[in-house]
């Protein structure tokens, strides 16, 4: 048999063998009954075209029927895409204990940042989120609440700067990204960032790099959040070099000084720092079980650091560019914005924030039409049977909730792409089931700190609302296109408005 002969027998073999391993893997919902989309090889049910993840889902969820999920499959691993809400309150909350774990990457050994409440499983995760959630009560929100708004006025200061009298066309992504890193830097790490002075400092060079150039592509990350095991063997580090070192660097060096300098204040490094020292956050006197690492509180404030900064920032660009497409809605907020502080004396207080519901409607709506996490994800720890179904779910089967597809789904909101703050009115609230709405997920590993993200996002937008008008430019994309390059749900291209002082 000669060369080329023992080649193409070599492939022939190489190539069935492939064939046979992903059709017998493609067999997990048809074997089962179950409703599924066909798969195709390689990808499962990846598209081959470059797209946001959102379009994977949103291609699976038009086969949802009267069945609680759908069988899909990403590479050659099976997962469920739940479709019924009732589903999902049993995943998120009623049965939490069997679906407690998100199931993604991390490795505390080789990148100890990535070891956050947000991505650690089991007891690690129970002990963070215990010690953590008493950081993100209302009483804490009103400790904290006039460093956010020293950083709207400066906010406010760069925009008068910026805008000229007879009003501008800005990019307004980049901005509301350097007011939340602002904010975040005050309230995480206690640093005047400076970057609404400042655009390349060191916070929001950090950030920017954090977001807009991660150390993976998008096809490297999804193989390394389904082989989380495999990739902790091959010691593979989420974030790049700098990034953590910074970050690391600047944690070590504010702790060092606030201990020497015996520094306290009202923020969530003061609280972190107390929990280092075996402190409760609630009563200083009292020990915990055990203290926080140098780690585990840099990765914490990491969290807050990437978590908050991002998500708020386009949620508060997705609401100023639906009120410039809705100037009614526009001009109502505003006037609620106007009669409240003048009850207030001109001031923007705590509690004259809280009366502005429609302002917080309209940020409900935003998360609602354009939810920076698209999915949530859970594992389950155990088989589990569906209620009112033969259905397992087998030990270690992923579930993914759909959460842009349920916000845009029109039996649950009727005309999904009309905007209309008045979907969140406490009365259409009631009338809907509870898991319709998820911008900041449910349940006991809901986001630990949407108190804090409202709340900021509540007082940029009633500085900005308060002080410019803003309406479409040219550059306005209708409709908006988002940039699959981003994990977040994010406008390709930013956000351009013309935008005009009052």
């Amino acid at each position: 048999m000669d060369s080329l002969s023992i080649f193409l027998w070599c492939l022939i073999s190489i190539v069935s063998v492939i064939f046979i391993y992903f059709r017998k893997k493609y067999s997990y919902w048809r074997d089962r009954g179950a409703n599924y989309v066909e798969p195709t090889i390689p990808l499962g049910n990846l598209q081959f075209r470059r797209a946001h993840f959102k379009d994977f889902i949103v291609d699976i969820y038009q086969h949802k029927n009267e069945t609680p999920f759908i069988g899909a499959y990403i590479l050659a691993k099976p997962l469920v895409i739940a479709t019924s809400l009732d589903f999902i309150q049993n995943i998120l909350v009623k049965d939490f204990s069997n679906f407690h774990e998100r199931g993604g990457y991390y490795n505390e050994v080789d990148d100890p940042l990535s070891a956050h409440m947000f991505a650690v499983d089991g007891e690690k995760w129970k002990f963070l989120r215990t010690k953590l959630s008493p950081t993100f009560t209302s009483g804490k929100m009103k400790f904290m609440f006039s460093t956010v708004v020293e950083v709207a006025n400066r906010f406010n200061a760069t925009l008068a700067e910026i805008v000229k009298p007879t009003g501008s066309e800005l990019e307004l992504l980049d901005l509301l990204a350097r007011f939340t890193t602002d904010v975040i830097g005050s309230c995480a790490f206690g640093i005047e960032c400076n970057s609404l002075k400042d655009p390349n400092s060191e916070f929001r060079y950090y950030g920017r790099k954090l977001f807009k150039d991660p150390k993976f592509s998008t096809a490297l990350l999804l193989l390394i959040l389904q082989y989380p095991d495999l990739a902790r063997k091959l010691h593979v580090k989420l974030l790049q070099k700098d990034v953590s070192d910074f970050f690391l660097s600047t944690v070590r060096k504010t702790i060092d000084y606030r201990e020497k300098n015996n520094v306290k204040r009202n923020d969530f490094m003061n609280f972190l720092i107390q929990m280092k020292n075996g402190q409760s956050i609630d009563d200083e006197s009292s020990n915990q079980m055990r203290k926080l690492t140098i780690e585990e509180i840099a990765a914490q404030a990491f969290l807050f650091f990437a978590a908050g900064f991002e998500t708020s920032s386009t949620t508060m660009a997705y609401s100023l560019y639906e009120l410039a497409l809705n100037p009614e809605i526009q001009e109502k907020a505003r006037q609620e914005v106007k009669d409240v502080l003048a009850k207030h004396e001109g001031k923007l207080t705590y509690e004259s924030v809280q009366e502005m519901t429609y302002i917080d409607q309209i940020i409900s709506e935003a998360l609602r039409k354009y939810p920076p996490v698209v999915f949530l994800n859970r594992k389950a720890a155990r088989d589990y049977q569906i209620p009112n179904t033969k259905t397992i779910i087998e030990k270690g089967m992923e579930i993914m909730m759909p959460v842009y597809c349920i916000h845009h789904d029109p039996e649950i909101y009727p005309n999904p792409e009309v905007f209309d703050p008045d979907r969140f009115t406490p009365e259409q609230i009631r009338n809907r089931h509870p898991m319709s709405f998820l911008g900041f997920g449910d349940g006991p590993r809901n986001c630990v700190g949407l108190r804090f993200g409202r709340m900021q996002t509540r007082i940029g937008l009633i500085t900005l609302l308060n002080n410019y008008r803003f309406r479409p430019s040219p550059k306005t994309a209708v409709p908006l296109m988002f940039d699959r390059n981003m994990a977040i749900l994010t406008p390709k291209g930013g956000m351009h408005l013309a935008i005009e002082k009052i």
